[in-house]
């Protein structure tokens, strides 16, 4: 892979300074006294035999035919409906051929597993447009699989699901090996807080990683010469010292730097990411010339207070359901504007994604969780996409008002053959670059709005 570092001990690239930062850090850390009892046991859980990771798992069911196969004019269609499952809270649709469509609908409806009510049906996005680039170790890795965007249904433990082929030409098919997959992100989901705050009671703390794993170290490390090791939130700072660590990272500036303060994000420490899942090692792009924004398609009915569920489901689908080396996105914000740090490597460094397939390179993706085909952004979430913008471009000189040019790296729906050099916002849309929907109609309107406030972040 030419053009990118990976670590294998997961330790990236960093100077001397935030190296030695780290290892003090976990010198700290390992002559500390251990975690409190109500900590150790918000650790404890399946997949942790370190009792470092979030509990969390994935349930992966077959689909059955509901058509009868070899009668004629029969649309395929096939589906399942079961009850008293395990909790799940997000779920998906994947098939074998990470290369084929799925052209059709798929509804579901699932079980309340706190009301025990089943909802109505809801549309499951057919397409989940987002991917590592063609060529790509990642994307030509044997576990990857094609799939449908990621829905996000809060607790249940019932699921009714179908998958209607559509007809095109006279002839309609579904990809062979459909399954459906049931994500327990881990953790509260936010009904228990809920009920909590209902009766009066404190609210729980959220999951948080522990740090006794090499991948948790390493994670939490490449941030360390920005933030404390082992922080779940890295602060805020004003434009002066945003600039004076802008100097620290890249040395003197020959010019007036036109970076934007840099906004609060949360760790994946702070969102509870279970580091066993994903990849060892970080792998990098040369720089940041672009920022494409997307959604997540996994809908609006979650609270801010469970966005931290929602990312670590939409995590463990893109890992384990999907196949990917790690999460897609590199930065996401929820409806109340929050930011939190996605994919491993560092905030502060230019991390290859799986983002907008094919222009991966020199490029960061951040999706704002939820469905902005009909519904309008929250003034929130797009004023939290400006101000990482300002901030992160900034870092490598972008101007979020400019345009840029990426070579493409072609693949099945990219709107450029590969190799191509397109012309594109430095702030830009997904679909600016991918035959897609995404990040919807609504969101896509806001981009303007964004770069304009992103240029004022910045001091231009």
């Amino acid at each position: 892979m030419r053009g990118f570092l990976a670590s294998s001990s997961g330790v990236p690239p960093l100077t001397l300074r935030s190296i030695g930062a780290a290892c003090a850090a976990v010198l700290a850390l390992a002559q500390a006294p251990p975690a409190s009892a109500s900590m150790s046991g918000a650790m404890s859980g399946s997949g942790s035999g370190s009792g470092g990771a979030v509990p969390g798992s994935t349930r992966s069911l077959p689909l059955a035919p509901l058509s009868r196969d070899g009668v004629p004019g029969a649309v395929p269609e096939q589906g399942l409906r079961r009850t008293g499952l395990g909790r799940f809270a997000l779920l998906g649709v994947v098939w074998a051929d990470p290369g084929a469509e799925l052209r059709g609908r798929v509804r579901v409806r699932t079980r309340s597993a706190v009301t025990g009510k089943w909802t109505g049906w809801q549309d499951v996005e057919a397409h989940a447009d987002h991917g590592a680039d063609p060529g790509t170790a990642e994307r030509s890795a044997r576990r990857v699989r094609g799939a449908t965007a990621p829905l996000w249904v809060g607790a249940s433990d019932g699921v009714d699901v179908r998958v209607r082929a559509e007809r095109a030409g006279g002839r309609s098919a579904l990809p062979p090996g459909l399954r459906l997959e049931l994500v327990d992100p881990g953790g509260d989901t936010g009904e228990t807080a809920r009920e909590a705050a209902a009766a009066g009671a404190p609210a729980g703390e959220p999951p948080r990683t522990a740090l006794d794993t090499e991948a948790a170290i390493a994670a939490s490390g490449a941030n360390a010469d920005i933030a404390a090791f082992g922080t779940t939130e890295i602060p805020e700072l004003d434009r002066p010292a945003t600039e004076r660590e802008m100097t620290r990272l890249q040395g003197p500036s020959r010019g007036k730097p036109y970076i934007g303060p840099r906004p609060k994000i949360v760790t994946r420490r702070g969102w509870g990411a279970d580091e066993s899942l994903r990849e060892h090692g970080f792998v990098y792009t040369k720089k940041i010339k672009a920022a494409f924004v997307h959604h997540t398609a996994s809908g609006n009915k979650y609270t801010c207070a469970q966005a931290p569920s929602v990312i670590r489901g939409i995590y463990r689908y893109h890992v384990k359901s999907m196949g990917w080396r790690d999460i897609g996105y590199n930065f996401l914000v929820d409806k109340c504007g929050r930011l939190y740090e996605g994919r491993a490597g560092g905030v502060a460094k230019a991390v290859f994604g799986a983002h907008t397939l094919g222009f991966n390179t020199d490029s960061m993706g951040v999706a704002v969780i939820g469905s902005y085909g009909t519904t309008q952004p929250p003034g929130a979430a797009v004023t939290a996409v400006a101000r990482l913008a300002a901030w992160k471009l900034g870092l490598y000189g972008a101007d979020p008002r400019a345009k840029t040019y990426l070579t493409s790296g072609g693949g099945s729906g990219n709107l450029y053959p590969k190799g191509k050099k397109v012309r594109l916002n430095v702030l830009s849309g997904h679909r600016d670059g991918y035959a897609t929907e995404c990040p919807g109609k609504r969101l896509y309107a806001k981009l303007g709005t964004a770069r304009t406030g992103a240029a004022r972040y910045q001091g231009r």
